[in-house]
């Protein structure tokens, strides 16, 4: 049976490779720089910041791509957990300078 979330559903990105060629290019370009090793911020700290991203923004493909690749960094499971807890923290102060902004819009209204 299938669900919405399966990572097999990851090889379905070859046809965007054939659909939109170029489109794809750049996007594994932009997404590759996660991967650097020679960047200032160690491999292990961006996949960590990646997973939490994907916390953030609940893509399960992510999610799950970072969450191995973390692992193959080095991370830890305290890491993994830390950084869910650090993106959960942003979320949540997301929300409430958004309903500070609400307030803001409810007394000019």
């Amino acid at each position: 049976m299938s669900h919405y979330h399966d990572s097999d559903d990851l090889k379905v990105l070859g046809e965007f490779k054939s659909l939109a060629p170029a489109e794809f290019k750049g996007f594994v370009g932009f997404d590759a720089i996660v991967g650097r090793e020679d960047g200032a911020i160690p491999r292990k700290y961006r996949e960590l910041i990646a997973l939490a991203v994907a916390c953030t923004t609940q893509c399960p493909y992510c999610l799950d791509v970072h969450t191995r690749n973390a692992k193959k960094a080095g991370a830890s499971r305290e890491e993994v957990v830390e950084a869910s807890m650090i993106a959960a923290a942003l979320r949540a102060g997301a929300a409430v300078t958004h309903g500070a902004l609400a307030l803001k819009l409810f007394d000019k209204a």
